[in-house]
């Protein structure tokens, strides 16, 4: 039987692309999907991701680089941990210099 096609493995396709030490929106990947009204459903896909252990949800965060999704991880710091460890600064729930970091799927992948 075929597997299914579904907007939560396109998201996932998507995430497991983004390098270690960058981060991108919700939005921005809705946005690179052709789907820009629908970055609450990349968040959903990521709430559902943390089973899937290729799939790198910690570094997918709002479109102001805060850790929105924090409460999802196996613990209440597990996403900040994990973004540190690639090089990554937070304070305050929030990834530093965002700009400079965010990973845009538009910019870096041919479409």
């Amino acid at each position: 039987m075929a597997k299914e096609h579904s907007f939560f493995n396109d998201v996932y396709e998507v995430v497991k692309l983004i390098p270690e030490g960058r981060a991108t929106s919700y939005g921005l990947i809705a946005n690179y999907l052709g789907t820009g009204m629908s970055a609450r459903m990349v968040g959903w896909a990521m709430n559902a991701a943390h089973g899937l252990p290729e799939v790198p949800a910690h570094r997918v965060v709002n479109r102001n680089g805060l850790l929105t999704g924090k409460a999802h991880f196996a613990t209440p710091t597990l996403m900040q941990e994990l973004l540190e460890q690639e090089g990554i600064e937070i304070v305050k729930d929030k990834i530093q210099n965002f700009k400079e970091i965010v990973w845009d799927p538009m910019k870096e992948l041919e479409i």
